[in-house]
């Protein structure tokens, strides 16, 4: 049965780690491994970090740059390398491959975001591997993934995936960093949100030295595609034949199971392709309301606004204590809610002086709203 598949694989992985060179024979066994599969009749995609890495060491620095535009600039000589290795390695095999380049914009926009698809959708349907990265040369610091984890969680929910394979560094999740934590508890499987929400505490956010993930990136892309109904496996960036092992049934890896009603497509790109502009407080009752009863958002359960936006931009919906609940499309810009907030529906003509229209009633409607706990 055909597999859509994402793989992502980091930079610690595809690089050696004392000289931050390319790991060639790594990326050899994962080339063949996607073609394989490939073959098979799967559908895959590789999410792959190193440009940075890469542009490093080809030019001699000793660390990471922190500076943005140096980033960009490292990147910007790293990628081509990159990609080069990775056409020569799959041209060798027969396979073609696309390098596709995106940055958070892409996404932000429903319009673009429908476009990225489209171009996947006619990639994987020619039987081509697209190799993704993160724009790192013209990405501006508002609108960056952060790190590549989050990228291929939204690809494979953006495409539908069937499976999402998250290569590091170590051979799966366990309790606490096994390189400093000796006896540190392997994890097999996480079966639910809430086990995530647990290991998130335990977890450390250390990345390696060329790289910018950690453990706490790879659970919070876990979130990102369970959610979306993508099975997601933590195994070991050195042995990409695991990948097979897997699918193949071995017991490698951690595996987290994917909820078994995934949230719509359009609901997933409110909650994670747009960047929240501000926060709401809600009382304990909108919480109530929005968390078990599936309502709208109304002012009346409004008690605190943060932050400037303007309608339908992304908002994040906190509890009294300030934790993120949900997250939604406002009807009400910043200023309006400013002097609407805890008032009820009847007096929101009056206090502004003029109708919302179709909107009146809600700050943001039950359709536009997505629980993200």
């Amino acid at each position: 049965m055909t597999k859509t598949i994402v793989v992502k694989i980091g930079t610690s992985s595809l690089t050696q780690p004392e000289t931050g060179k390319l790991a060639i024979s790594t990326i050899a066994t994962l080339a063949e491994t996607l073609s394989h599969l490939q073959q098979q009749g799967h559908r895959m995609i590789l999410v792959s970090s190193g440009a940075v890495g890469v542009g490093c060491a080809r030019l001699g620095l000793g660390e990471r740059p922190k500076a943005i535009a140096l980033k960009q600039a490292v990147a910007a000589v790293g990628q081509g390398r990159l990609i080069r290795v990775y056409d020569d390695l799959f041209n060798t095999l027969q396979q073609p491959i696309a390098q596709v380049l995106l940055t958070r914009s892409d996404l932000v926009q429903r319009s673009r975001y429908l476009n990225v698809y489209k171009t996947f959708k006619e990639l994987l349907e020619l039987g081509v591997i697209p190799v993704v990265n993160e724009n790192d040369t013209v990405a501006v610091e508002e609108l960056k993934f952060g790190d590549n984890d989050t990228l291929s969680a939204l690809v494979a929910s953006l495409v539908h995936a069937d499976w999402l394979f998250l290569l590091t560094d170590v051979d799966r999740l366990y309790s606490a960093d096994p390189r400093s934590v000796p006896d540190a508890q392997p994890i097999a499987l996480v079966s639910n949100l809430k086990e995530l929400e647990e290991l998130q505490v335990q977890t450390g956010t250390q990345g390696s030295q060329w790289g910018t993930g950690g453990m706490v990136t790879k659970i919070s892309a876990a979130r990102i595609a369970i959610a979306a109904g993508v099975r997601t496996v933590i195994t070991e960036g050195k042995y990409p034949q695991n990948i097979e092992k897997i699918l193949h049934g071995e017991l490698l890896g951690t595996h987290f199971e994917p909820q078994p009603e995934p949230t719509s497509a359009r609901k997933r790109w409110i909650a994670y392709g747009l960047l929240p502009t501000g926060k709401l407080y809600l009382d304990e009752g909108a919480v109530v309301a929005i968390s078990q009863a599936g309502k709208s958002l109304l002012a009346a359960g409004i008690t605190a606004v943060e932050g400037e936006f303007d309608t339908q931009e992304a908002v994040l919906l906190c509890d009294p204590r300030g934790k993120e609940i949900a997250r939604g499309l406002v009807n009400y810009t910043s200023a309006e809610l400013q002097k609407i907030r805890g008032c009820r529906s009847s007096e929101i003509a009056v206090i502004l002086g003029y109708e919302s229209g179709e909107t009146a009633e809600t700050v943001i409607h039950r359709d536009n709203l997505v629980l993200t706990t």
